[in-house]
């Protein structure tokens, strides 16, 4: 069995930085957490990629081609698409190792996850290659802090649930920028009460809840009432956030529950660091 987390979200939202900070934080635990870049388009990141799709095809030869004359969102399509008919080139790459744990760190073109098929065929091959997945859906905690765009957030994390259908974690980033006022708002916000999002709403006088406060109740009361979207907190500056997220997500994809993980050979710790935990993520 592999492991991975299919990283999306729009763009700015945060994630090649929990890319990157997964794998420093994974190195301080004595394991190992590899990344592939999807990103078709990305200028920089913080990690040394497993795998990188810009090897195979750049934004730039898209949009550049004078046949295919794209604009950014449809060589991003098209890029993917490209690496789907490519599929024998990133197996290769991926290699075939029990335990891998990979993140697919990828656009930040929303519709990629919210209607379009492409993602979905790429979860499929992943899945016969024996990957064992979690989508972990990125939102920058700063947009989220008033009742209509928290309901927006929601409809889109919901939207990319139901087009991957896979086990799903959504992640509120960027929550070390928030200031305390913005912090406590959120707070409110991180289980999603319905009520709370409609009081917040008719307290703002806006001209469309008035209009549609009837059609906003209803989609609020669908969310509360089936449970189906709920939010972590992520603060990359505080360890205990990290671990509560790559914990959680271990449980969802079952890590380490069924094989011997796989355990980078590191130089023997200093035992005054205390930000060594050998057994944290084992299932011991």
């Amino acid at each position: 069995m592999r492991y991975a987390q299919l990283v999306v979200g729009p763009a700015g939202s945060g994630k090649s930085t929990y890319c990157s900070t997964m794998v420093k934080h994974a190195t301080h635990a004595n394991r190992i957490i590899e990344v592939v870049n999807l990103d078709p388009a990305a200028e920089h990141f913080d990690y040394e990629p497993l795998v990188d799709i810009r090897e195979l095809i750049h934004l730039d030869d898209a949009m550049e081609d004078e046949e295919l004359q794209f604009g950014p969102n449809g060589g991003l399509v098209f890029c993917i698409e490209t690496l789907l008919e490519n599929s024998d080139w990133l197996e290769e790459q991926l290699g075939d190792v029990d335990d891998d744990y990979v993140l697919f760190d990828c656009p930040g073109q929303i519709e990629l996850y919210t209607h379009l098929p492409v993602m979905r065929r790429l979860v499929d091959q992943l899945e016969k290659w024996n990957f064992r997945i979690c989508v972990v859906f990125m939102i920058d905690s700063q947009f989220m802090v008033d009742g209509a765009k928290f309901l927006s957030g929601t409809m889109a994390a919901l939207s990319v649930m139901v087009n991957l259908e896979l086990p799903h974690v959504n992640v509120l980033t960027k929550m070390d920028l928030l200031s305390k006022s913005a912090r406590k708002q959120l707070d409110d916000y991180l289980d999603p009460d319905p009520h709370v999002l409609l009081s917040d709403m008719r307290n703002s006088k806006s001209k469309w809840h008035e209009k549609y406060a009837k059609l906003t109740e209803a989609i609020g009361e669908v969310i509360d009432n089936f449970s189906l979207v709920r939010f972590y907190p992520l603060n990359i500056k505080d360890d205990e956030s990290i671990d509560n997220i790559l914990l959680t997500i271990d449980n969802i994809i079952q890590y380490g529950e069924d094989a011997d993980v796989k355990i980078k050979d590191f130089d023997e710790p200093d035992p005054e660091d205390g930000n060594v935990d050998d057994n944290k993520y084992y299932g011991e």
